[in-house]
């Protein structure tokens, strides 16, 4: 295995990885997960989940992170539950009962976290899937972010109920620099809905945008179930050391 491998092949680190020290944590009143490289990190990411939760994909993300030399604080959508545990079709029910402001609260407060307690100088914010819309959300309401990474944002195209706030609108407005990352064979999100976060990206008059399309990989391709099938298993080994540079890049300097 290569400096850096990981099981699949994809480069994740230059050189050695760095050791990790990860557990559960509680910050004011949230449950999260936290992974770090040992002695902690001044650059730091916020982690938003696809329905899964803080179960074992996003602590392989978190951890991944960590590896590379970031500390990933993790937030928990459904405050307990995961798909470790829970079926997914109780989770889709959680999901249909988030609200916007209330998480983007959340987030900020684990933010303040990053940024405080846990010493980072910069810290940025990476969702996939549902996490991806409220990274581009949270990226255009919180100035303090370094970067946003949103993996194939679920942003349909006749918004769901409970979103109540508009994501190309929130994405136009972001300072930080942007990198997002849209499969091309996508059936949550039409190409219409990509083009309307790429168009509202482009019409920033500040903060570069990197876009990814990945023509035939599925929604979710990051997912350890989907990447069973070569297109989606492509998608992410090309997309991920990319992304752990433009973290690394964005997130570095006091």
């Amino acid at each position: 295995m290569p400096d850096g491998g990981v099981p699949g092949g994809v480069i994740t680190v230059r050189g050695m990885p760095h050791e990790i020290e990860s557990s559960l944590i509680t910050v004011d009143g949230l449950r999260a997960y936290l992974s770090r490289p040992s002695g902690g990190s001044r650059q730091g990411m916020l982690l938003l989940p696809m329905i899964t939760g803080i179960g074992a994909q996003l602590r392989e993300f978190a951890d991944d992170l960590a590896r590379s030399g970031i500390t990933a604080l993790s937030w928990d959508p459904w405050h307990g539950p995961s798909a470790d545990d829970t079926p997914l079709d109780d989770l889709f029910g959680l999901m249909r009962k988030l609200d916007d402001e209330v998480v983007l609260d959340e987030h900020r407060r684990l933010l303040d976290h990053l940024l405080g307690e846990l010493g980072c100088a910069k810290a940025g914010v990476i969702g996939w899937c549902l996490g991806g819309r409220l990274a581009l959300l949270f990226g255009g309401r919180d100035t303090r972010v370094a970067n946003v990474v949103a993996y194939h944002p679920t942003v349909p195209g006749t918004p769901d109920p409970n979103h109540t706030l508009d994501a190309a609108e929130h994405a136009a407005r972001i300072e930080a620099p942007v990198m997002m990352l849209y499969p091309g064979a996508d059936d949550l999100v039409p190409v219409e809905s990509f083009t309307r976060l790429q168009t509202a990206l482009n019409s920033r008059a500040g903060g570069p945008s990197i876009v990814h399309v990945y023509p035939g990989a599925e929604h979710g391709f990051t997912s350890r179930q989907r990447r069973e099938k070569p297109v989606n298993a492509d998608a992410y080994a090309l997309s991920w050391p990319q992304m752990l540079e433009f973290v690394r890049v964005t997130t570095a300097g006091s």
